[in-house]
């Protein structure tokens, strides 16, 4: 019982009092064995053409933590680094996910915003879906690691790198100031905010982006989520239409990327993979940091959405739509058909 009552401790440590519900498809593995696990994963790099198959079978069914203690002990025993020697070891996106599991979920996410805006220009599509898609503590985590990582504050590189209302959205949900849920349901404030968008676009000529900003990430999510039915009583359009309406170019995809994960975050993720896996091959930069980030936290309730909207499983998706070891890899995280 002990154990039992430890690991839910932990757990909880691990997710704040009051999170969001997870539904992860990748969990700590029963009967873990960090030497055991260390061992099989250096003799699979040692193997004449590397055995990407057991470090596959290793790394996806093991949890952040877990992948801890095994590069700890591979460390121990190699006397070198294990990230080092998966670098050599592996390449393409195979490399490209194993390293993504080998950091925690905010470390992933402060790395890819790092990069969408340290790249060649700033890759604007990342950066919306890192920040716009992330819940304040999410953001809150992220801020903290990217300050550790970079040695710098997110909030200063995203203003060195984008302008306009589009910089002051981004700002303004990286400050996470945002109201954490209340059990409350403030009907006048539901009515009043619900007015307030609709005055501030499709009432008058232009747009207050400023109202919009401020509403939109400020409020609780609940709470914006009744904002939204109670919008359509004033306006002819839903909150989506009016945004494609009122605004446009990066703008416009910051409001629906929030709009949609306000709405229904695991199905705003699930079209996104979509999207990723339209054409004949996948857009395997989407489809990586989707399945990396979202593993431990809610790819499993991600794929039910996938299934429910666009009538076929992830996991049929992605075997038609990659190949060799990413495939492997990515079946692997996805955990199972539907």
């Amino acid at each position: 019982m002990s154990l039992v009552s430890e690991f839910l401790g932990q757990l909880t440590l691990q997710l704040g009092g009051e999170s969001e519900p997870k539904y992860p498809t990748v969990v700590p593995f029963g009967g873990f064995d960090p030497e055991k696990d260390a061992a099989r994963i250096e003799t699979a790099i040692k193997t004449k053409g590397v055995d990407e198959q057991t470090i596959i079978d290793i790394l996806t069914k093991r949890s952040y933590t877990q992948r801890c203690e095994i590069a700890f002990a591979y460390e121990k025993r190699a006397k070198k680094d294990i990230i080092t020697a998966l670098k050599a070891a592996l390449s393409g996106p195979l490399e490209a996910v194993i390293l993504g599991l080998m950091k925690s979920t905010s470390q992933f996410d402060a790395s890819e915003i790092r990069g969408s805006i340290k790249g060649l220009g700033t890759d604007e599509e990342t950066l919306i879906e890192m920040v716009c898609s992330r819940s304040n503590e999410e953001l809150q985590q992220i801020k903290q690691v990217y300050k550790e990582l970079f040695k710098t504050e997110l909030e200063k590189d995203v203003a060195g790198d984008t302008s306009g209302d589009f910089r002051k959205l981004l700002l303004a949900l990286v400050q996470t100031k945002r109201e954490e849920p209340s059990s409350v349901v403030d009907q006048d404030r539901i009515d009043q905010d619900a007015r307030a968008l609709y005055e501030a676009g499709v009432k008058r000529k232009g747009t207050d982006v400023a109202t919009w900003i401020s509403i939109m990430s400020e409020r609780s999510v609940p709470h914006l989520q009744k904002v939204f039915q109670r919008y359509n009583n004033y306006s002819p359009y839903d909150m989506q239409e009016s945004i494609r309406k009122e605004v446009k170019g990066d703008l416009e995809m910051s409001f629906l990327t929030l709009v949609q994960c306000f709405e229904n975050k695991q199905l705003y993720f699930a079209g996104r993979l979509n999207d990723a896996m339209k054409t004949k091959g996948a857009k395997e930069k989407v489809v990586t940091r989707i399945m990396v980030s979202r593993c431990e936290v809610d790819l499993m309730k991600i794929r039910s959405e996938f299934k429910k909207h666009f009538g076929k499983s992830l996991y049929q998706t992605i075997a038609e739509h990659t190949k060799g070891d990413y495939q492997k890899v990515l079946l692997s995280l996805c955990a199972g058909d539907d």
